[in-house]
């Protein structure tokens, strides 16, 4: 299994000279490779949207470029668990029932981002948005873990 994980945009700009411990050792175990061992290191779950959306905030002043490395580390490294477009669209099809849409309660615009932690291979999330942290351990069916702090998940397990 895939040490897999979702990382929120608006996680990314702690990324930028951190302070904090937990972060500074969460980006180490990011940046951790061991190409004889690939189920040992991490890996990114993003889908093209994601990707936009680090891209376009890390143009902003106090932004996070760290995640733009990180990503780029990632895809030479082949360690970027990319979930497609059409999966996504599929996932929706198939779980967004109108009973589930009634209980979300993120941004619709996050709507996209629920079928990507749902299609990763450990279902875990770091984000500061509360409603999407519900929506995501919530979600009926699964079994998936977003949190606000890297410590609040196992992710070198």
């Amino acid at each position: 299994m895939l040490k897999d994980i979702f990382i929120d945009n608006n996680i990314a700009k702690n990324f930028s000279n951190p302070l904090d411990c937990e972060y500074k050792k969460f980006i180490k175990w990011l940046l951790k490779y061991n190409p004889k061992n690939p189920l040992k290191n991490a890996y990114l779950v993003v889908s093209n949207k994601l990707l936009c959306e680090y891209s376009r905030t890390a143009g902003y002043p106090h932004s996070s470029i760290n995640i733009i490395i990180i990503i780029d580390k990632c895809t030479r490294e082949g360690r970027l668990n990319k979930i497609s477009n059409s999966d996504i669209k599929n996932f929706k099809q198939k779980h967004f029932k109108k009973h589930v849409v009634q209980r979300l309660t993120c941004n619709k615009s996050d709507w996209d981002h629920i079928p990507v932690v749902m299609l990763s291979e450990r279902k875990y999330a770091l984000s500061l948005d509360t409603n999407f942290r519900r929506d995501i351990n919530n979600f009926p069916g699964f079994s998936a873990l977003a949190a606000k702090r890297p410590q609040d998940i196992p992710y070198e397990q």
